[in-house]
């Protein structure tokens, strides 16, 4: 008997993945528990249906990144924060204040974690940061620190 797979099973195979199984294991194990279905031709036309929207929804978040990602080459980021005489921070620019930053200046919205800093930013002047927008897209940006002294 042919079925398909709806979750990971350990030892028989991955999701969405076609196996070949004993009758037995289907009718009284797998299909009850809706583990898998049997492969009846609606059922594959339903996976290739669900694999190329999935495809097509990479495509697009891929494209949408490359975008992004020339639109912020070059660019730099300014940042004020408050520190003392001598160009010192009180504490550091994090990812969450690039985050802001960045949507404020140039409208891209970035999660905080997929901002890497080289090292911690504790002093006023221009530090590089890595922007990662997609799984292989990433930019690498300047951030210029500057001190409002109180």
């Amino acid at each position: 008997m042919k079925v398909v797979l709806l979750q990971d099973i350990k030892g028989s195979g991955k999701k969405d993945q076609i196996i070949e199984v004993s009758e037995g294991y289907g009718r009284n194990y797998l299909i009850p528990r809706k583990l898998a279905k049997e492969a009846t031709p609606e059922a594959l036309n339903a996976i290739e249906r669900s694999k190329s929207a999935a495809q097509h929804r990479e495509d697009v978040k891929r494209a949408d990144a490359e975008v992004k990602s020339r639109e912020l080459k070059g660019k730099v980021i300014q940042i004020k924060t408050r520190g003392g005489e001598g160009g010192k921070l009180y504490g550091s620019v994090t990812g969450d204040m690039i985050a802001e930053a960045l949507k404020e200046q140039h409208g891209v919205e970035v999660d905080k974690r997929k901002i890497e800093l080289d090292e911690p930013i504790k002093a006023a002047g221009q530090s590089f940061v890595t922007v990662k927008l997609s799984a292989g897209i990433s930019v690498r940006m300047i951030v210029n620190t500057t001190v409002e002294v109180k």
